[in-house]
């Protein structure tokens, strides 16, 4: 028997190929290694360094004392979460402002899409897309300035409109319950057509030929798109709802920063603008740290669900 016939031989002459094959391809590759080190020693510092910081959850933390000074309390930082009506009530808001997201945000793009794919006229077509694609590249500090003067009660466009035709004005970001309405409204207007795109390159995928059967069949267009069109957006509509599983205590905190006010904080402050207000603005960097940290296993626990989910369903998967 030859030495490369040998299990063990070929083994290690296997790992002694690929060690060469790494050194080489390292050699040649070593102009796009440095250029992309920039990339990772920011992430280095600004994602992964941060991390160290997830102790103070476990103490009571004093800036003056430090990591290694402060008090040690193990899990009550956690225990203050659901002890604390306003921990239980953040994270109501969150899951409900989140879900009504999420889903309004699957079906609306859904249906646009589904109306722009039967426009034939390409130049009218590309006008409405480009439309609808606009709003989702502004940031909400424009959009949130933009709505405070259009949902103004003192002169504000839509509260004129509405007194127009005998309607009192509605304080629609002094109200909890018009708060929420607000700002699932003002997300789905903002993000549904660049949504939309994911729907529209499915919807070109289907075959032709399914509709001119369809069509020599006696099918209608509404019965089409009922028999063909939305059984082949299925799989793409399942995995995008099972990978949104992984933000629903995501409810966006730079929308809601820009928008609320101690006024609607019983029904519009979420887990994200609670940390915020709780430890850079109240200086309680425990409580905010366990509050975050228990927000981030909790997500990453339904991303990971989410992408099995994706994977059993849909046979997507990225790796």
């Amino acid at each position: 028997m030859s030495t490369l016939t040998n299990p063990q031989n070929e083994l290690k002459y296997q790992k002694k190929k690929k060690k060469k094959r790494n050194a080489w391809n390292f050699k040649r590759n070593w102009p796009l290694h440095v250029l992309v080190m920039p990339a990772i020693i920011l992430a280095f510092v600004f994602n992964y360094l941060p991390l160290a910081g997830i102790v103070m959850a476990f103490q009571e933390y004093k800036p003056w004392h430090g990591f290694t000074g402060s008090e040690w309390v193990g899990l009550d930082q956690f225990k203050k979460i659901f002890e604390f009506s306003e921990g239980r009530q953040v994270i109501w808001n969150t899951l409900v402002i989140s879900s009504f997201k999420i889903v309004f945000q699957l079906i609306i793009p859904i249906m646009f899409a589904l109306l722009l794919n039967e426009v034939r006229v390409m130049a009218f077509k590309r006008s409405i897309q480009t439309l609808v694609y606009l709003p989702h590249f502004l940031s909400w500090v424009i959009l949130g300035g933009i709505l405070l003067d259009l949902l103004s009660v003192d002169g504000g466009l839509v509260n004129q409109f509405l007194n127009y035709f005998g309607i009192n004005s509605i304080f629609f970001l002094g109200d909890g319950d018009w708060f929420r309405v607000t700002v699932i409204a003002s997300d789905v207007w903002k993000d549904f057509g660049f949504s939309a795109i994911i729907f529209l390159a499915a919807l070109s995928g289907i075959n032709p030929a399914l509709y001119e059967a369809a069509v020599v069949d006696g099918a209608n267009r509404f019965q089409q798109v009922l028999f063909i069109t939305l059984p082949a957006l299925l799989p793409i509509t399942i995995v995008v709802a099972t990978l949104a599983l992984g933000n629903i205590l995501n409810a966006g905190f730079d929308q809601i920063f820009n928008l609320y006010n101690p006024l609607v904080y019983d029904k519009g402050d979420i887990i994200d603008t609670y940390v915020y207000r709780q430890g850079l603005l109240g200086g309680n960097f425990s409580y905010a740290t366990a509050v975050g940290l228990f927000k981030s296993v909790i997500a990453f626990m339904l991303i990971v669900l989410g992408y099995r989910l994706a994977y059993k369903y849909a046979n997507y998967r990225i790796f």
